[in-house]
């Protein structure tokens, strides 16, 4: 499933197939089929293991903090880092699956809510989901711009302003 997961959020899951994956953990492609009545199946099976992976590290992240917005400041370090952009397999689920889902409304369920549960970490309500569109959108642009003094740009100007909410 963790293959499967970062696979998906490198490549995008039109670019993924189910031989890819298989492959990938040196498995036969009907070892899948015992496990999954569909590539779709697991494409929700890949996105909610990918935020529970995610709340895993955000709880990690709360556990080593002294207080919230040493957390959050943390987040924020580590989530708007050049490692990050590039690395959106091993990245955040959020901003990993965004542009595929939006185009398959299939898996939006298992997306949601693992938007909702990220989101609530960062804060209660509409401010988490703010927060958490601001740090997808800042992360996805500065993918968009690598190589460019605009992508880092990006980065500091999302910390700066996201940094201020731990305030």
């Amino acid at each position: 499933m963790v293959a499967a997961s970062r696979l998906f959020r490198e490549r995008g899951v039109p670019n993924v197939s189910v031989v890819d994956i298989m492959r990938s953990v040196g498995l036969t492609q009907g070892g899948f089929y015992k496990q999954f009545a569909s590539k779709g199946a697991l494409v929700d099976e890949a996105v909610r293991r990918g935020f529970v992976d995610m709340m895993r590290y955000l709880t990690d992240l709360q556990e080593g903090s002294d207080d919230r917005s040493t957390a959050w400041l943390a987040l924020l370090d580590s989530y708007l880092s050049t490692e990050h952009r590039d690395d959106p397999g091993g990245g955040c689920p959020a901003a990993g699956f965004v542009g595929d889902l939006a185009k398959d409304p299939a898996h939006r369920d298992a997306y949601a809510a693992g938007v909702r549960e990220m989101a609530a970490w960062i804060a209660p309500g509409d401010a988490g989901l703010a927060a958490l569109a601001t740090l997808v959108g800042g992360i996805l642009l500065a993918r968009a711009t690598a190589g460019s003094a605009v992508s880092d740009e990006v980065l500091h100007a999302v910390r700066d302003t996201a940094s201020r909410v731990a305030d």
